[in-house]
């Protein structure tokens, strides 16, 4: 199976994370996870996906930026991913997994867009007249241009936990303060730990910079001591 360098889930979300940056958002949202994927796989600007050529200057990116470029390092403010975009990557882990595959490609973020009838999607749908069956069996022919990102020994789960490092599971917010996970849980519950709800879903994230909220300095008891006099 082969593969172009330039294309990968990491290529496609550095993408994302400029976009978002250049429209001054502090979210990156699926619309921009979405353009970042059709950026990575275009050329001159034209992303080819089964019978349906996108233009990404009708979509408003302008793809002869060089901060656009994968080996450009995003700089400019921070963005976190938005509660969308999380669980759009969770479906992509679950998608890569079902595939049986150890890596995550682009194929397998695209798929999970299929049905998606907001948004971007939604507009694509609508211009080119597919339904999320078509769009899927598009996306499936991607693979053997696009093996996507992982590491070797990693796997899809492992790929996406690295993408989204930024957002924790309960479980795994647990695990970093070393606490249990309903220890964890009486924190959000009681407003001490700010967390998220995956849109749609009863799962919820927290950001992994927020665990320093329940953590407080310790003062010693005895207080300051003071040396004895001989």
């Amino acid at each position: 199976m082969s593969t172009r360098k330039n294309n990968g889930v990491s290529s496609a979300l550095s993408r994302a994370i400029r976009i978002a940056q250049l429209a001054g958002k502090d979210e990156v949202e699926m619309d921009q996870v979405l353009l970042g994927c059709l950026l990575a796989i275009s050329r001159f600007g034209i992303a080819q996906i089964g019978p349906w050529k996108i233009d990404l200057e009708g979509l408003g990116v302008e793809w002869m930026r060089s901060d656009l470029s994968e080996s450009k390092k995003a700089e400019g403010h921070k963005v976190t991913y938005s509660g969308a975009t999380v669980s759009l990557l969770d479906r992509t882990a679950l998608i890569a997994k079902l595939d049986g595959s150890a890596e995550l490609g682009l194929e397998h973020v695209l798929a999970a867009f299929a049905a998606e009838e907001a948004g971007l999607m939604g507009e694509l749908k609508q211009r080119f007249g597919f339904d999320s069956a078509g769009w899927r069996a598009a996306v499936a022919q991607l693979k053997e241009i696009d093996t996507g990102f992982a590491e070797v020994g990693s796997t899809a789960e492992e790929n996406v936990g690295q993408l989204v490092r930024e957002y924790l599971s309960p479980e795994q917010a647990a695990e970093e303060l070393g606490v249990h996970v309903q220890t964890l849980r009486g924190y959000v519950r009681t407003g001490k730990l700010p967390a998220f709800r995956l849109a749609g879903d009863r799962a919820i994230r927290i950001r992994r910079t927020d665990l320093e909220k329940v953590l407080e300095p310790l003062v010693s008891e005895k207080g300051p001591t003071t040396p004895k006099e001989e």
